[in-house]
Formats: structure tokens, sequence, C-alpha cells
């Protein structure tokens, strides 16, 4: 059974469609891609600090270095995905101007992950971390965050595989991206372009199993020293090349496959292969998540941030006490009843050793007092 809206037929039993983005409070307009984006962005730095204090880090850290982490994934993310799809922006019919638009959509991961990670690195240098135990820390929240994005795209009518005639099967509209909302027909109602597969759906169903196994595993086999970030990076992409394949939105190929296939392959490979070998050469997790300078002769190179100050060692026999501090003094012992009191100097002449020690007069005195 089929009903008609507007100018097309639309089966009733599919998932739908917003049909507006954007809402104007004033001049100023609320975007929901953007919404999205920073609560992902938000969810992301919340469970990132549990994680990271949990490894013994200082509370606070994460926020700091998402500070240069997010600005840089940003324009890194719009930086690919304009080189991977540039036509629209420098083509021959293309808006140069539009590649600044970001509330548009488009965001790539791989390049919001490449150079967002050189800001978190920067971070992570000023804040004094090693940044591999911090990669750990973050990655189940980044993953989320990408969950949570996806949604973004739902209300832009994007992000949507071939036609389907699946229960689930999404409903896309005739989109006019300047405003923000749906093209309306003649009768006033939205102009449906057809029903197609929800690969922004798939794509956040797949982020979150993602995150859940990331946490348990590692909760479990306690990883360390970016094996957790590895595995995320492998995971994702396994889910990303096959839903990427799904898609029919318009994307650059080579050798007939989209550059976002090749992309997922090579940076799937690559982190599979760090987390094997980091699993060989660096089992368990880090002993710190401090970066410490060059140490002296005799000095731990490492400092253990999980656990409290050890007490200070005694000095050793023989050594010189510190400038400016007295010798301690070793409390005087109790003689013992009947013992002679020891460095008690001889009797003298004249003495009577069963005395106190005061001379006995002489008789040259003629009488005792």
């Amino acid at each position: 059974m089929t009903f008609t809206t507007g100018l097309v037929a639309v089966a009733p039993a599919v998932l739908p469609s917003p049909t507006q983005g954007v809402w104007y409070v004033g001049p100023l307009p609320i975007r929901a891609y953007a919404l999205f984006i920073l609560l992902g962005i938000l969810v992301a730095i919340q469970l990132g600090e549990r994680r990271w204090g949990a490894r013994g880090g200082i509370p606070g850290t994460v926020l700091d270095i998402a500070a240069w982490g997010v600005p840089f994934g940003i324009v890194g993310g719009r930086i690919y995905h304009v080189i991977t799809s540039w036509q629209p922006y420098f083509g021959a019919d293309g808006h140069p101007i539009r590649a600044l638009y970001i509330w548009e959509g488009g965001l790539g991961i791989w390049g919001a992950i490449s150079l967002g990670g050189l800001g978190a690195w920067i971070g992570a240098r000023r804040a004094g971390v090693l940044m591999p135990p911090m990669a750990d820390a973050l990655a189940p929240g980044i993953v989320l965050a990408q969950a949570i994005g996806r949604w973004g795209n739902w209300f832009n009518n994007e992000l949507y595989g071939g036609r389907t005639d699946l229960p689930w099967g999404l409903r896309i509209y005739e989109w006019n991206q300047d405003a923000g909302h749906a093209v309306l027909g003649t009768d006033g109602q939205p102009i449906v372009r057809g029903i197609y597969q929800p690969t922004f759906l798939y794509e956040s169903l797949w982020d979150v199993g993602v995150a859940v196994v990331l946490l348990r595993l590692d909760r479990r086999l306690r990883l360390g020293h970016g094996r957790v970030f590895a595995l995320y990076v492998f995971l994702y992409t396994l889910g990303r090349g096959w839903i990427e394949a799904l898609r029919v939105d318009p994307a650059n190929t080579i050798l007939g496959l989209r550059v976002n296939l090749w992309t997922s392959l090579f940076v799937g490979l690559g982190a599979l292969g760090y987390f094997v070998w980091a699993g060989r050469r660096h089992p368990g997790r880090e002993r710190s998540v401090l970066r410490v300078p060059d140490p002296e002769p005799g000095v731990p190179a490492v400092i253990d941030a999980t656990t409290t100050d050890p007490a200070p060692e005694a000095p050793a026999a023989g050594s010189e006490p510190e400038a400016g501090k007295e010798p301690e003094k070793e409390p005087e012992k109790e003689p013992e009843a009947g013992a002679e009191p020891e460095g008690r100097p001889e009797a003298e002449p004249g003495v009577d050793p069963k005395d106190d020690g005061d001379p006995v007069p002489s008789s040259a005195e003629g009488k005792t007092p």
C-alpha cells in the first residue's frame, strides 16, 4: 500500500527525515548540524576526563588538550572534505567561498583525526603528559562523538545509500542547502526525493558498538601505549568500509572505488599493524602518564603517577649531613640497675669510689664540716 505526498508516492513503513535543519533566534541561525557536533565534543571530553583520571592523570588536562585538538580537528576535517570533493568548490560551476561553510556539512574524519591529533600532541607537550595514554583515554569518547555527529547529517538530509524498499528505508527530501530546509511543492508540502538506505544510522550504530567494545576490552585487558586508539581506528574502518560502499552521494573514485574506501583500507591496516607491534613491544599499560626530562645519573627515568611519593630514604652510613641541618641526636639510654654508667672517669687519688665523686677532706683541714 502506498499514499501520495506532494508529487511523489511514498511507502508508509519508512524512517522519516527532518524537513528543517536551521532555526532562527532573531538574526542568529541555530543549526542542528553544529549542535550535534558540539554535543559530541562535550561527550568526548567528559568521558575522556573520567578515563584519564582512572589512569592517574590530573583532572582538567583533557579540557586543556581539547582546546588545541578540537579547532585543529575541525579545520583538518574540512580540508580533507574539500580536497577529496573539490568540484562543488573549485570546479567549473563551483563556489570557492562555500569551502568555508562548515555548517552545511562536510567534515572528513581522517582529516579531523590527523590534524586534530597534531593539535592534541601540542597540547599534551604543553601539559607535560604522554600522548599514547592520552589517546587511549580519549578513543571511546571520540567514536561516541562521531556517533552523535552523524545525526546532524540526518537533519541535513545527507549521507544516505541507494534506493531501497526495506522497512527501515529513509525518506529523503529535496533540500535547499542555503536555507536549510526541504523544498516545497506547489501544494506546500515537502517534495520527497525517494526512499534510501539510512547509512548515517548504520554508521551511528556501528560507532556506538565500537565504543562499547573499546571500553570492555580496555577494562579486561588493561591496554596501553596507544593500543586502545589503534583498535578504535581499526574497528571504525571495518564499519566505514561496508557503509561507504552503500553510499550514492557524489564522490571521487580511484580505480572504481571511492576515495574514502581506499583511505579506510590503508589507515585500518596501519592501525592493525601498530596494535600488534605495540602489544609485543609494550604489553600492559604505561607506568606513568607524565613526560619527564632526561634523568640524572641514579634517578629513575619514569615517575609512577598512580602511586604516592615514596618515603624518604635514610642517609647512608658515614654520609655527611646536609648543609644547614644539625645531625640528629640519638636518645639517651637509661642505665640498667646496678650497672656502672658508661664513660665514668677512674677514681683519682683522694677520691672515695663509693662516694658521689666529691673529694675527701684532707687531714690538713683539721676537721670535717
